[in-house]
């Protein structure tokens, strides 16, 4: 299966050359999708040996998945892996992602920090209130797309780019991870999940609170309807 990286990006100058001289260890060819970086994400991208995608405005974490896949797709990929800029995820773990779906032929696999506790390395457990947040967001997602996943807002994951093509998201924003397990679990798609580390460190989150709460709420709305029963962690 032939198969690239990218990463959806915002002013990450502090970790981005990081994450992709990770990715590009495994020899595959690794893209940056720049959201319009007010900083020197781009120029850190490059010099690390990532082709860059630049946003000449901010349009949010969804519309900048929504380009790298099309990018994925256009240039021949039969899979594109997501992985945030922000150090958050360990680009040694790609591999998991892409034996998941050799094996099992999923069209989505997802990365869950929830199936295996705490890594090693220096890894930290998730803060209480985010490990909160997201068994409920997870818990909703999974009663809507009828089918079990333990990580919902994990943007660690690798998406079949023939998938992507069928999903037809409705948002830019950080919801756009919710709604594509939904659509995808609606269609018939397989989802699997595959167990990553947990990792924090002095990042800062780029999700607005109020204004990405308010958005998922009327995700939910949008996509409310029954759906049918399945099971997406291994």
């Amino acid at each position: 299966m032939k198969v690239c990286v990218f990463m959806p990006a915002y002013n990450e100058e502090r970790h981005i050359a990081r994450v992709v001289r990770g990715a590009r260890e495994f020899g595959l060819t690794t893209l940056v999708v720049d959201d319009a970086s007010a900083d020197a994400t781009v120029e850190r991208a490059r010099v690390a040996g990532a082709e860059v995608v630049r946003h000449d405005r901010n349009r949010g974490k969804g519309a900048a998945l929504a380009t790298g896949f099309v990018w994925a797709r256009e240039q021949g990929y039969a899979a594109a892996i997501a992985l945030d800029g922000d150090g958050q995820h360990d680009p040694a773990e790609i591999p998991l992602f892409i034996d998941c779906a050799e094996r099992t032929g999923a069209d989505i696999v997802v990365g869950s920090r929830f199936l295996r506790r705490c890594g090693d390395g220096g890894s930290q457990l998730m803060p209480p209130h985010r490990k909160l947040t997201n068994w409920f967001m997870s818990s909703v997602i999974s009663a809507m797309a009828g089918t079990r996943i333990t990580d919902s807002q994990s943007g660690f994951r690798l998406v079949r780019t023939g998938a992507w093509a069928r999903l037809g998201l409705s948002t830019d924003g950080f919801d756009a991870e919710s709604e594509m397990l939904v659509r995808a679990s609606r269609l018939g798609m397989l989802v699997r999940e595959v167990p990553i580390r947990t990792i924090y460190g002095d990042e800062v989150s780029s999700i607005s609170p109020a204004r990405d709460t308010l958005r998922w709420i009327a995700l939910l709305w949008r996509l409310r309807r029954p759906s049918r029963g399945g099971q997406a962690a291994e």
